[in-house]
């Protein structure tokens, strides 16, 4: 089976099915290594910051290696042993996509309204934020955040390197593929999103998972925001509305997520940020979109939609490509 088949295939898995609840996730498995190795690490570290980080980095280097190396591993049982192989890959790479899992979260949400303890309590699954006294405006925010920001790292990042990794392959058959480098890239993203806070012992611990999802989420991030255009039908103002993602993104304490969120508000034509409450305080989100309208249910479904679009041009655009490259290396 070509791997231009084996990614179409996951992305169709992703969006029929989603991730199941009744089996055990892969990045839930990357999430009980995490936990497991903080301890250790925090153990020998104490509150020592140089120890606290050298854990970190080490941490770092196992949780993601090792993911990939799992990856890797189920790709070679697929080129030598198809017949049980080639499913456990396609469902690999489509555990690593999360577009089909977050539209019906955030939809789950809009269509809980207008009961508002019922649309909290499903927001309440995505959103770290607080939600327990949000209005409807808030909810509808929070929602339309969630689905502009997460649509990077859920969806669009690691449709990336399973890409950069199916070229990979391509080239040479000897190297790592798709599902090693998109497992490569959910263990970081799992680092950042268990870790990487600026708080306590995880000042120190979480650096290098930080570091290393911002890097290998920076350039799908602005990919997202250059193609986003076309998928919202406006080609001719690519330029302007790429330019105005980065400029309303930069005021976000992260490199991405702010890219990202100021991308779909542009396209949408919905403006995000503003005060957040979570656990440990209130954090202001730069405003981005600011032409835009406030968030409604139209506009959180057109911020779904959007995302919709995109990964099928990005699709249109890869999967011919990758069926060329593999004609022309005989394979």
């Amino acid at each position: 089976m070509t791997l231009a088949l084996l990614l179409l295939l996951a992305c169709a898995l992703d969006r029929l099915v989603g991730d199941p609840r009744w089996c055990l996730h892969p990045v839930q498995v990357m999430g009980l290594a995490i936990a497991a190795l903080q301890r250790l690490a925090e153990a020998w570290a104490g509150d020592s910051p140089w120890r606290l980080r050298l854990g970190g980095l080490l941490l770092t280097l196992a949780v993601v290696g090792a993911s990939g190396m799992a990856g890797w591993g189920l790709e070679l049982l697929a080129w030598h042993a198809p017949a049980l192989g080639t499913p456990l890959l396609v469902l690999g790479l489509a555990s690593a996509l999360a577009g089909g899992s977050l539209g019906r979260a955030v939809r789950a949400v809009l269509q809980a309204l207008p009961d508002l303890s019922q649309a909290r309590e499903r927001l309440a699954w995505i959103v770290g934020r607080q939600v327990s006294r949000l209005p409807r405006e808030e909810i509808l925010r929070a929602a339309a955040e969630t689905a502009a920001e997460n649509a990077v790292d859920g969806l669009f990042a690691p449709l990336f390197w399973m890409s950069v990794g199916a070229v990979m392959h391509q080239l040479d058959p000897r190297l790592p593929g798709p599902l090693a480098l998109a497992w490569g890239f959910k263990a970081a993203s799992t680092l950042d999103s268990m870790l990487g806070y600026r708080r306590g012992r995880l000042r120190w611990l979480g650096t290098a998972g930080a570091r290393l999802d911002d890097l290998l989420t920076w350039l799908p991030a602005r990919l997202v925001a250059l193609t986003l255009p076309l998928a919202a039908g406006h080609p001719g103002r690519t330029r302007r509305l790429f330019l105005a993602a980065l400029r309303d993104g930069a005021a976000d304490a992260s490199p991405n997520a702010g890219v990202s969120e100021a991308a779909f508000a542009h396209a949408a034509g919905v403006r995000l940020g503003g005060a957040n409450r979570y656990p440990e305080g209130v954090r202001v989100k730069p405003i981005v979109g600011a032409a835009g309208r406030p968030p409604d249910v139209p506009g959180v479904e057109r911020i779904l939609v959007l995302g919709d679009r995109l990964e099928l041009l990005w699709l249109l655009a890869l999967l011919p490509g990758l069926g060329t490259l593999e004609w022309l290396s005989g394979r």
